[in-house]
Protein backbone atom coordinates (compact mmCIF):
# COMPACT_ATOMS: atom_id res chain seq x y z
CA UNK A 1 0.00 0.00 0.00
CA UNK A 2 1.55 3.20 -1.17
CA UNK A 3 -1.75 5.89 -1.39
CA UNK A 4 -4.77 6.37 0.11
CA UNK A 5 -7.60 7.60 -0.70
CA UNK A 6 -9.40 10.22 1.76
CA UNK A 7 -12.98 11.37 1.18
CA UNK A 8 -14.48 13.98 3.80
CA UNK A 9 -16.12 17.25 4.07
CA UNK A 10 -15.78 20.40 2.35
CA UNK A 11 -16.90 21.63 5.75
CA UNK A 12 -15.65 21.53 9.04
CA UNK A 13 -19.22 19.71 10.60
CA UNK A 14 -20.29 20.72 13.66
CA UNK A 15 -18.33 18.89 16.15
CA UNK A 16 -14.32 19.77 16.77
CA UNK A 17 -13.68 15.85 17.11
CA UNK A 18 -14.00 15.95 13.14
CA UNK A 19 -11.51 18.25 12.36
CA UNK A 20 -9.06 16.51 15.30
CA UNK A 21 -9.74 13.34 14.15
CA UNK A 22 -8.99 14.58 10.29
CA UNK A 23 -5.74 16.07 11.54
CA UNK A 24 -5.13 12.58 12.83
CA UNK A 25 -5.28 10.91 10.03
CA UNK A 26 -3.21 13.38 7.63
CA UNK A 27 -0.59 12.87 10.42
CA UNK A 28 -0.59 9.51 10.73
CA UNK A 29 -0.68 8.74 6.83
CA UNK A 30 2.76 10.97 6.59
CA UNK A 31 4.22 8.85 9.63
CA UNK A 32 3.69 5.67 7.72
CA UNK A 33 4.80 7.82 4.28
CA UNK A 34 1.48 6.86 3.03
CA UNK A 35 0.37 8.84 0.23
CA UNK A 36 -2.69 10.96 0.83
CA UNK A 37 -5.29 11.63 -2.89
CA UNK A 38 -8.10 13.20 -1.82
CA UNK A 39 -10.59 16.31 -3.80
CA UNK A 40 -8.07 18.62 -4.08
CA UNK A 41 -9.59 21.29 -1.96
CA UNK A 42 -8.34 23.56 1.21
CA UNK A 43 -11.57 23.72 3.32
CA UNK A 44 -13.02 21.76 5.91
CA UNK A 45 -12.07 18.48 6.79
CA UNK A 46 -10.24 17.68 3.22
CA UNK A 47 -8.15 20.80 3.72
CA UNK A 48 -7.47 19.84 7.25
CA UNK A 49 -6.06 16.58 6.29
CA UNK A 50 -3.97 18.00 3.74
CA UNK A 51 -2.52 20.43 5.79
CA UNK A 52 -1.52 18.14 8.92
CA UNK A 53 -0.23 15.43 6.18
CA UNK A 54 2.05 18.37 4.34
CA UNK A 55 3.18 19.39 7.54
CA UNK A 56 4.72 16.55 8.55
CA UNK A 57 6.46 15.73 5.16
CA UNK A 58 3.88 13.95 3.96
CA UNK A 59 3.11 13.71 0.12
CA UNK A 60 0.18 14.92 -0.70
CA UNK A 61 -1.91 14.55 -4.75
CA UNK A 62 -5.60 16.51 -5.02
CA UNK A 63 -8.16 15.87 -7.34
CA UNK A 64 -10.24 18.46 -8.49
CA UNK A 65 -12.70 19.18 -10.66
CA UNK A 66 -12.46 22.88 -12.66
CA UNK A 67 -15.95 23.43 -11.54
CA UNK A 68 -14.67 23.33 -7.95
CA UNK A 69 -11.51 24.70 -8.19
CA UNK A 70 -12.84 28.26 -6.67
CA UNK A 71 -15.56 27.07 -4.61
CA UNK A 72 -13.52 24.33 -2.85
CA UNK A 73 -10.56 26.70 -3.09
CA UNK A 74 -8.09 24.64 -4.75
CA UNK A 75 -5.18 23.83 -2.38
CA UNK A 76 -2.35 26.17 -3.83
CA UNK A 77 0.69 23.96 -1.74
CA UNK A 78 -0.12 20.18 -2.46
CA UNK A 79 2.32 18.27 -4.37
CA UNK A 80 0.31 17.28 -7.16
CA UNK A 81 -3.19 19.08 -7.81
CA UNK A 82 -4.50 17.52 -11.32
CA UNK A 83 -7.32 19.11 -12.43
CA UNK A 84 -9.59 17.30 -14.38
CA UNK A 85 -13.50 18.37 -16.01
CA UNK A 86 -15.90 16.44 -14.35
CA UNK A 87 -17.17 14.80 -10.51
CA UNK A 88 -16.94 11.62 -12.47
CA UNK A 89 -13.76 12.11 -13.48
CA UNK A 90 -12.53 13.15 -10.00
CA UNK A 91 -14.10 9.56 -8.27
CA UNK A 92 -12.14 7.34 -10.79
CA UNK A 93 -9.12 9.62 -10.95
CA UNK A 94 -8.72 8.85 -7.41
CA UNK A 95 -9.77 5.41 -7.51
CA UNK A 96 -7.21 4.99 -10.06
CA UNK A 97 -4.15 6.09 -7.89
CA UNK A 98 -5.13 4.88 -4.14
CA UNK A 99 -4.48 1.31 -3.16
CA UNK A 100 -6.92 1.77 -0.12
CA UNK A 101 -9.89 4.13 0.89
CA UNK A 102 -10.71 5.88 3.82
CA UNK A 103 -13.72 8.08 4.66
CA UNK A 104 -14.02 10.75 7.43
CA UNK A 105 -17.57 12.48 8.06
CA UNK A 106 -18.71 14.38 5.75
CA UNK A 107 -21.76 15.15 3.06
CA UNK A 108 -23.61 13.75 0.15
CA UNK A 109 -20.53 13.82 -1.64
CA UNK A 110 -18.52 11.92 0.95
CA UNK A 111 -21.51 9.39 0.75
CA UNK A 112 -21.47 9.20 -2.57
CA UNK A 113 -17.85 8.73 -2.78
CA UNK A 114 -17.60 5.48 0.15
CA UNK A 115 -20.75 4.07 -2.13
CA UNK A 116 -18.69 3.81 -5.24
CA UNK A 117 -15.83 2.34 -3.77
CA UNK A 118 -17.84 -0.31 -2.18
CA UNK A 119 -19.59 -0.73 -5.42
CA UNK A 120 -16.29 -0.98 -7.41
CA UNK A 121 -15.26 -3.27 -5.16
CA UNK A 122 -17.98 -5.52 -5.63
CA UNK A 123 -17.27 -5.39 -9.47
CA UNK A 124 -13.40 -6.13 -8.90
CA UNK A 125 -13.02 -2.63 -10.29
CA UNK A 126 -11.39 -1.62 -6.56
CA UNK A 127 -8.66 -4.26 -5.06
CA UNK A 128 -7.76 -2.37 -2.04
CA UNK A 129 -9.48 -2.13 1.39
CA UNK A 130 -11.88 0.40 2.92
CA UNK A 131 -12.15 2.33 6.08
CA UNK A 132 -14.67 4.34 7.93
CA UNK A 133 -13.55 6.92 10.53
CA UNK A 134 -16.16 6.06 13.10
CA UNK A 135 -15.52 9.66 15.05
CA UNK A 136 -18.63 9.82 17.61
CA UNK A 137 -20.37 6.40 16.38
CA UNK A 138 -21.04 8.86 12.79
CA UNK A 139 -20.83 6.19 10.13
CA UNK A 140 -22.98 3.99 12.16
CA UNK A 141 -26.45 4.49 10.57
CA UNK A 142 -24.78 3.46 6.97
CA UNK A 143 -23.17 0.40 8.51
CA UNK A 144 -26.75 -0.83 9.74
CA UNK A 145 -28.34 0.24 6.41
CA UNK A 146 -25.65 -2.05 4.86
CA UNK A 147 -26.15 -5.00 7.51
CA UNK A 148 -30.06 -4.31 6.63
CA UNK A 149 -28.95 -4.69 2.73
CA UNK A 150 -27.40 -8.23 3.73
CA UNK A 151 -29.98 -9.35 5.15
CA UNK A 152 -32.58 -8.59 2.67
CA UNK A 153 -30.05 -10.50 0.47
CA UNK A 154 -28.77 -7.95 -2.06
CA UNK A 155 -25.67 -7.57 -0.82
CA UNK A 156 -22.77 -10.47 0.02
CA UNK A 157 -21.96 -10.19 3.71
CA UNK A 158 -17.87 -10.35 2.93
CA UNK A 159 -17.59 -7.07 1.20
CA UNK A 160 -19.40 -5.52 4.95
CA UNK A 161 -17.59 -7.24 6.99
CA UNK A 162 -14.25 -6.21 5.33
CA UNK A 163 -14.86 -2.73 6.34
CA UNK A 164 -12.30 -1.42 8.75
CA UNK A 165 -14.59 0.65 11.26
CA UNK A 166 -12.98 2.72 14.26
CA UNK A 167 -12.69 6.28 15.63
CA UNK A 168 -8.74 5.73 15.50
CA UNK A 169 -7.07 6.57 12.23
CA UNK A 170 -4.15 4.09 13.16
CA UNK A 171 -6.19 1.12 13.64
CA UNK A 172 -7.61 2.07 10.56
CA UNK A 173 -4.73 1.52 8.79
CA UNK A 174 -3.37 -1.25 11.11
CA UNK A 175 -6.21 -3.21 10.00
CA UNK A 176 -5.43 -2.46 6.36
CA UNK A 177 -1.84 -3.68 6.65
CA UNK A 178 -2.92 -7.61 6.76
CA UNK A 179 -5.61 -6.96 3.98
CA UNK A 180 -6.49 -9.56 0.97
CA UNK A 181 -8.28 -8.52 -2.12
CA UNK A 182 -12.00 -9.61 -1.46
CA UNK A 183 -12.48 -10.50 -4.91
CA UNK A 184 -15.70 -9.75 -7.59
CA UNK A 185 -19.25 -10.66 -6.76
CA UNK A 186 -19.54 -12.64 -9.33
CA UNK A 187 -16.38 -14.69 -9.99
Amino acid sequence: MKSVAIYCGSSMGSSPRYAEVAKEMGEELARRNLRVVYGGGNVGLMGTVADAALAAGGEVVGVIPRQLINREMAHAGLTDLEVVDTMAQRKTRMEELADAFVCLPGGVGTLEEVVEVLTMQQLGHVQGPVGLVNVDGFWEPFVRTLESMVACGFVQSRYIDAIALSSDPAEILDEFAGWSPIGAKWS
